[in-house]
């Protein structure tokens, strides 16, 4: 139950820490610096420390998504796109599959390809993920196998932002107009 009222807490928290300055929610006050324990999309177990030095973007998500992880990706890509040359070297995209059972380091890798060479597919245990998403208070869920075995998962679709030193700055969502993303990042990399 108290999974479920994870993004209702979350946008009631948002909603007074809005900085003028972004045209996301500015969520520096109230959540943790990156901290993760995890499998890479090449079989190796990595940390946080791994990230460090670029602006990073978290997303939870699975590669069986229908609609809502491709179309948070594609539009991570649109962002990426629009920013010059240089700023793209210093951007990095961590798409976190809450679905290990069927994302394998290899079909992550596979995956993210897809979607830009900033991209980098993770995932872990269920006690490493649950560590993750209980740690930036997400939740995720698994739909009943269909007779192919066949399964949805119900995940958030917030996109948290770090800066280089990995401190928590901003949640993006589906709803913000890619211009104001771009925007957020610009000032982002930066300012720090």
């Amino acid at each position: 139950m108290l999974k479920w009222l994870s993004p209702i807490f979350l946008s009631v928290l948002l909603a007074g820490c809005e900085d003028p300055n972004w045209h996301t929610s500015d969520i520096s006050d109230i959540m943790p610096e990156l901290d993760l324990s995890l499998m890479n999309e090449n079989g190796q177990q990595v940390e946080e420390d791994a990230y460090i030095g670029k602006t990073t973007l978290l997303y939870f998500g699975y590669t069986h998504c229908p609609d809502v992880c491709p179309t948070s990706l594609a539009r991570m890509t649109a962002a990426i796109k629009k920013l010059d040359e240089p700023a793209r070297d210093d951007i990095q995209v961590l798409f976190v599959s809450v679905d290990p059972e069927r994302d394998t380091p290899a079909r992550l890798r596979q995956y993210t390809d897809v979607f830009g060479p900033q991209f980098i597919g993770l995932t872990g245990s269920t006690a490493q993920l649950d560590a993750l998403t209980n740690r930036y208070r997400v939740s995720y869920g698994y739909g009943e196998k269909d007779e192919n075995g066949n399964y949805d998962v119900s995940h958030s679709s917030g996109i948290f932002v770090f800066n280089e030193q990995g401190d928590a700055r901003l949640l993006m969502r589906n709803s913000d107009p890619i211009p104001s993303m771009v925007s957020d990042l610009q000032r982002l990399m930066e300012r720090g």
